[in-house]
C-alpha cells in the first residue's frame, strides 16, 4: 500500500511559481510517482513522473523546461517545481503512484492517488 498527501497549491499570478509536495508512505521504493492535473470539464492529464528507485523522469511536452520533478528519499516526498505558470494550467493537481518502475503517462495505470491540491493561475 502507498498513501499520498499533496500540498503546496494556491493562487499565483501568470508567470509565477509554485512548488507542490507529495508526501508518500508505504512501499514507495517499489513505485513510480507521477503528477497529473485536471481542469473543470477536462480529462485528467499527465504532467510529470519520476522513478523512485533510479530517479529517471518524464514530462509532458507542455511543461518541459518549466516544471521540474524531484524526490527526497529521506523525507519520502516528491516535489513538482512549477515555473512560468500560465492561466490555462489552473487545475487540481494530483499525485499518483504506480507499483512499477516503468513510467507511463496514462492515469488508469496508477494504483494510488492523493486527494489533490488546487492550483489557480490568474491572468
Amino acid at each position: 500500500q502507498v498513501q499520498l498527501v499533496e500540498s503546496g497549491g494556491g493562487l499565483v499570478q501568470a508567470g509565477g511559481s509554485l512548488r507542490l509536495s507529495c508526501a508518500a508512505s508505504g512501499r514507495t521504493f517499489q513505485t513510480t510517482v507521477g503528477w497529473f492535473r485536471q481542469a473543470p470539464g477536462k480529462e485528467r492529464e499527465f504532467v510529470s513522473a519520476i522513478n523512485w528507485n533510479s530517479g529517471s523522469t518524464s514530462y509532458a511536452d507542455s511543461v518541459k523546461g518549466r516544471f521540474t520533478i524531484s524526490r527526497d528519499n529521506a523525507k519520502n516526498t516528491v516535489y513538482l517545481q512549477m515555473n512560468s505558470l500560465k492561466p490555462e494550467e489552473t487545475a487540481v493537481y494530483y499525485c499518483a503512484a504506480r507499483r512499477s518502475y516503468t513510467i507511463v503517462i496514462v492515469a488508469g495505470a496508477y494504483d494510488y492517488w492523493g486527494q489533490g491540491t488546487q492550483v489557480t493561475v490568474s491572468s
